[in-house]
């Protein structure tokens, strides 16, 4: 998943970790910046290099397991697994794991993704979610394979690029779902960097997403033009009214930028309501979950969460 820094990406990650989990896929969930919020929901703090169990769903066996993927760590686990232990214990003692790790331009984002592709191939997990860095990143580490691949004519690094290059481009394997706010800036971005990924990576592009949409309130015009017709004389009556301007132009605004993604992109869209709470806990996750379970089965051709592919 990729999207403009703010816009619920990570809390989208944990939304399809847990429809998959209640589904009863085995789901890994990824982070790659280190400082997300992916496990907060389920009362995990900082994730580990290690696997986390978030949540486990007792009617379908369906779990969710969540990770953090930095390069340095992946690097000294790449040298101990081909023989290497000393070198990499000397470099973890030494500090000097970074310098190593920033040798080359996209050397720290191919260990990542060599990570993931592992991961990929053990078939460990029915589905792997990654929780991409903001779009701007997420575009630089997309692009690390390709020109890495085209740098090395021979050696690790070019067999680690070209097997992240077959991972991206096998749309059975790796598909980017792209996130936006119902705001100009957030899906200009998205357009942007879907024209980008396709003409640059040659990634697959997944469903979109619209987060934070206000659901619409049935009568909500009448109401309006009741209050507005008759004396509002007191501060309730004014408050009620310039509420409900709000949220109808709030409405207005969203329709017209899901209608802007729609004509840009052919791409399906789904959209997910704003949960009107600054702290999203297992219940407002679960709110989301069943959100989510709506929109796919509104487009059954993508296939529901309940069915498993």
């Amino acid at each position: 998943m990729a999207g403009k820094g703010g816009v619920g990406k990570t809390t989208l990650g944990a939304t399809i970790g847990l429809a998959a989990a209640r589904s009863g896929r085995d789901t890994l969930a990824v982070e790659l910046e280190g400082h997300s919020s992916l496990g907060r929901p389920f009362g995990v703090g900082t994730l580990a290099y290690h696997d986390i169990e978030l949540h486990r769903e007792a009617s379908t066996g369906g779990r969710l397991r969540a990770r953090r993927i930095t390069p340095d760590e992946a690097l000294v686990e790449y040298l101990g697994s081909h023989g290497l232990e000393r070198i990499s214990g000397r470099l973890l003692r030494n500090g000097t794991v970074d310098v190593v790790s920033t040798a080359a331009p996209g050397i720290r984002d191919l260990l990542a993704l060599g990570k993931i592709r592992q991961l990929e191939e053990s078939g460990e997990a029915d589905l792997i979610i990654v929780d991409a860095p903001a779009a701007g990143h997420a575009l630089t580490f997309l692009r690390a394979p390709a020109g890495l691949a085209g740098s090395s004519t021979s050696g690790p690094i070019r067999e680690q690029a070209l097997g992240a290059l077959a991972l991206l481009n096998d749309d059975k394997r790796c598909q980017v779902m792209l996130v936006a706010l119902p705001e100009d800036t957030p899906v200009n971005e998205l357009i942007e960097t879907a024209y980008s990924l396709e003409e640059e990576v040659g990634v697959k592009l997944g469903p979109m997403v619209l987060n934070g949409c206000w659901p619409e309130l049935a009568g909500l015009e009448v109401e309006l033009s009741r209050l507005e017709a008759g004396p509002i004389r007191t501060k309730i009556g004014k408050a009620r009214a310039e509420a409900a301007r709000h949220r109808l132009q709030r409405i207005s605004a969203q329709r017209i930028q899901s209608r802007r993604l729609s004509a840009e992109l052919a791409l399906p869209l789904l959209h997910l309501p704003f949960l009107f709470t600054t702290d999203i806990t297992l219940r407002e996750l679960t709110m989301l979950a069943d959100a989510l379970d709506d929109e796919l089965t509104r487009l059954p051709y993508l296939g529901s969460p309940t069915e498993p592919s």
